[in-house]
């Protein structure tokens, strides 16, 4: 008898990669919404206003032209971060920019605004070191050094930038030194710190979107891959060459050594790779990492625990959608929607085209559920960053995604293809099910914006999840998520001894009320942005929970009865060490 067909060959030979799905320059399977249920009625407590101008967040991400974008540069866009910066227990916010084609405007500079703790933030940009101007991608946070301050790698096309937290409010760019300059002009994407190794110093994983030069990359029009119904677009990714992926070995002296082939991640080249995330998707106790990918398959790099990764991502059902198709993976989302006690995955793709939902079965192995989960409703925008977040509280995950064209230019040709277009709201029925929410959450939600990055975390620390957004353009929007009869919580913030000093990869499932449920510390999600990384749990109406803590180390620790409604620390080793009943 021949030998069983693997399921990459069998997808192979299903279509996926074929020319036919390559006629345009973006993946879209021009599938049609479907239909809406009846709304379950059930009352949604939190409700989001755009504080943003009023909190002092007014600078614009200049990228690109707006209405008449050349190359796909301009329209692909940046993230942004939470990052408690100084370590005074309120999140800061750092969000990333760009520039024309033509000329560095006036004030296009990534920003950092420290956290004033009333609702309100100051641009300490130019005194924390951070003014810098060009192309920016994506931010990953760690502590690289272990000092026990957080660190930033920005990517951008060009010149990448590892800068050094130094502990008193200021920044040092630290990338010679590091040993990570690269002589050649790339398109970093996605990043993330892993410490992939488990030797307690984080390395660095940094995707590669594809290869892009003005001087060989074609103007709107000029082939098919730069044309959609009719309309001159820009060009790609489809039809540029595709680039390969970095991984960085951290020496435990402040540098890193390049091990992309060695580790087996130089290998996948077939991808247009964009946001990165890094946690232990199969429960061995090492970190994996998963690429959302842009018209072509994603990744899964699983690791072997020997220093070298296999990507298995065709294989354990996270490549592709249900029925074998490439989609246009922008953004993710890790969490459990399912109280399944293992880590899940969300993907953005184009509009005409369902966002992906993936189940994952403890193992690794993924199962495509977006339609049975009710996700394929929404199928009118193209989606960028998402999250999963228990917004009301009520112990299930919801899911949040913000939108955006990257062809403004179809507006005037097509009423149904806006530039602008409102962010969506899917909340958890707690049956495997989701529905979406059209107005219950707000008119913030609903207000249209071309937006790209967004990170989730409790700026003003009440207990509940905000959410930062990237708007090309324009600036960001802060939305406050001001509750109602919402639920219980608990909020986890991990220190690691023996691990890496963020644990940045560990798993925390939490036990409460009958349920349970699985969160990952991660250096980068959604799209090229950063969120929290205090772990923030909806209990219901449950006044504790059992913490069972996975650390990056591969140890495992259990924390008993940790009552709700207050942060915790958590230390490695020695259980609860600080407990804040009232965040202030």
């Amino acid at each position: 008898m021949p030998a069983a067909l693997t399921r990459r060959q069998v997808l192979s030979l299903a279509g996926v990669g074929s020319a036919k799905l390559r006629a345009q320059g973006v993946a879209s399977r021009g599938v049609r919404a479907q239909p809406r249920g009846r709304p379950s009625g059930l009352p949604f407590g939190a409700h989001f206003q755009d504080v943003a101008r009023d909190a002092g967040l007014t600078h614009p991400t200049i990228y690109g032209s707006p209405t008449n974008p050349r190359y796909i540069l301009e329209t692909i866009g940046c993230g942004a971060a939470f990052v408690d910066y100084d370590n005074d227990g309120w999140l800061d916010i750092f969000v990333l920019n760009g520039r024309t084609l033509d000329r560095v405007p006036e004030g296009a500079t990534n920003r950092l605004y420290r956290n004033n703790r009333d609702g309100t933030f100051t641009d300490v940009t130019e005194q924390a070191g951070l003014v810098r101007h060009g192309w920016a991608s994506a931010v990953c946070v760690g502590d690289y050094n272990n000092s026990g301050y957080d660190d930033l790698f920005v990517t951008y096309w060009g010149q990448n930038v590892l800068y050094r937290n130094n502990g008193d409010g200021t920044f040092t760019d630290v990338t010679k030194q590091a040993g990570l300059i690269r002589p050649e002009v790339r398109w970093g994407s996605g990043c993330t710190f892993v410490d992939y190794n488990r030797s307690g110093h984080l390395d660095l994983f940094v995707a590669n979107y594809l290869e892009f030069g003005f001087d060989h990359v074609p103007l709107p029009g000029s082939s098919s891959v730069c044309v959609w119904n009719g309309v001159p677009v820009v060009c790609g990714p489809r039809g540029l060459r595709r680039s390969h992926h970095l991984l960085y070995r951290n020496n435990g002296d402040g540098t890193f050594a390049d091990v992309s082939g060695e580790s087996g991640i130089a290998d996948a080249r077939d991808s247009y790779a964009l946001t990165a995330v890094a946690a232990d998707f199969d429960s061995d106790g090492w970190q994996d990492i998963f690429v959302a990918c842009d018209s072509s398959p994603s990744l899964l790099f699983r690791n072997n625990g020997d220093g070298t990764f296999t990507e298995e991502a065709l294989e354990r059902g996270c490549a592709v959608s249900e029925d074998g198709a490439e989609q246009a993976g922008m953004g993710v989302a890790v969490g459990d929607y399912s109280g399944s006690g293992s880590l899940d995955l969300f993907k953005t793709h184009f509009f005409d085209d369902t966002h992906g939902l993936y189940r994952n079965d403890g193992q690794g192995y993924f199962e495509d559920v977006t339609l049975r989960s009710g996700i394929g409703v929404e199928t009118r925008y193209t989606g960028w960053g998402a999250g999963f977040a228990d917004f009301d509280n009520s112990g299930l995950q919801d899911i949040f995604l913000v939108t955006g064209s990257v062809y403004p230019q179809l507006e005037a040709e097509f009423e149904r293809y806006p530039a602008a277009t409102p962010s969506v709201l899917f909340r958890n029925l707690g049956n495997g099910r989701f529905e979406q929410l059209l107005h219950e959450a707000g008119e913030a939600v609903q207000l249209p914006r071309c937006s790209r990055g967004c990170a989730f975390g409790d700026f003003d620390n009440d207990g509940d999840v905000d959410i930062l957004i990237v708007n090309l353009n324009g600036p960001p929007s802060l939305l406050r998520n001001d509750l109602s009869g919402g639920g219980n919580w608990l909020k986890v913030k991990l220190v690691g001894t023996e691990s890496n000093r963020g644990a940045v990869g560990a798993t925390v499932v939490a036990r409460y009320g009958g349920r349970r449920q699985a969160q990952a510390v991660l250096s980068q999600a959604s799209f090229h942005s950063a969120n929290d990384s205090r772990l923030h749990f909806g209990l219901g109406a449950a006044l504790s929970a059992n913490l069972e803590v996975r650390w990056p180390n591969g140890g495992i620790e259990s924390v008993p009865e940790v009552a709700a409604n207050a942060l915790v620390r958590i230390e490695e080793g020695s259980g609860v060490v600080d407990r804040r009943p009232r965040l202030e």
